[in-house]
This record gives structure tokens, sequence and C-alpha cells, in this order.
């Protein structure tokens, strides 16, 4: 269920910016989120985990090495994931700009074929730091 929920979140960032420039923070925040979409949709665990900041931590619980097995696990179950959001929004902290965050409704659903196999619905909250001019994921929470 766990691996649902990090794909559900980090697609849901992803969804979110998809269509953004990369002229400000937050455009360049959401070209970080759709590079995460594209990565779990690929099942590609290296890109993914290039986006993911090293401390990084998920309802303060799971870390980094949580996040590498948990998409690798889901990885080799699916041959096809796919996030629907809902509704969402991303933005700059305005007292700190190397912050980010994502808010999204997603809908998370995994396939061998064409008809899901399995579906979930999520909240998701997402923050990003900015580190060495590029943005990656610290934190991921869901209810």
């Amino acid at each position: 269920m766990l691996l649902w929920k990090l794909a559900v979140a980090l697609m849901a960032v992803a969804l979110m910016l998809v269509g953004c420039g990369r002229d400000d923070p937050e455009a360049a925040l959401q070209a970080a989120v759709e590079s995460l979409q594209e990565s779990i949709e690929s099942k590609d665990t290296s890109r993914l985990m290039d986006l993911v900041h090293h401390e990084f931590s998920a309802n303060q619980e799971a870390d980094r090495d949580w996040a590498r097995r948990t998409a690798t696990l889901m990885f080799l179950r699916h041959r096809k994931v796919n996030v629907i959001a809902l509704n969402s929004r991303s933005w700059i902290d305005p007292t700190y700009p190397d912050k980010g965050y994502s808010e999204a409704q997603i809908a998370l659903t995994g396939a061998e074929g064409w008809l899901p196999q399995r579906l979930g619905h999520y909240d998701v909250r997402l923050e990003s730091w900015l580190t060495d001019g590029e943005w990656q994921l610290a934190r991921l929470n869901w209810e």
C-alpha cells in the first residue's frame, strides 16, 4: 500500500505542473515534478531516485531507501501505472524560496493490460527543496 502512495504523490505533483515554463522558480518546481511523473511512468528507478533528496522522508516514517525499494516493487508488479490528478496546486514558500509545495487529490491505477487491477485515491502533499539549482522531493505526506 505504501508503494501506491509514493507513486500517487509523485504523480500528483507531476501532473499539476505539466505545461509550465522554466523561467521562474515555480515553473522549475513544476518541471521537476513532471520529471518525477515521467520517471514513474517509464519505470526508471534510477532517474526517480535522482529526483529524491538524500534527506527524504515520507509520513515522517519512511526514508529514501524505502522510496527506492517501494518504487522498484511497484515497477516489477505492474506493467503500467497511471496517475490521474483530480485537484492540484503548487507554490513556492514566500519566506523560504528554496522550498516548494504541491498538493493534489490523486487516483492511481496499476495494470497488466488495459483494465486496471488496482485503484487508489489519495490526498497528497509534497515538499521539494532547491539543492544546487535543482528541485528535489524532500517530504511526502498522504491521507
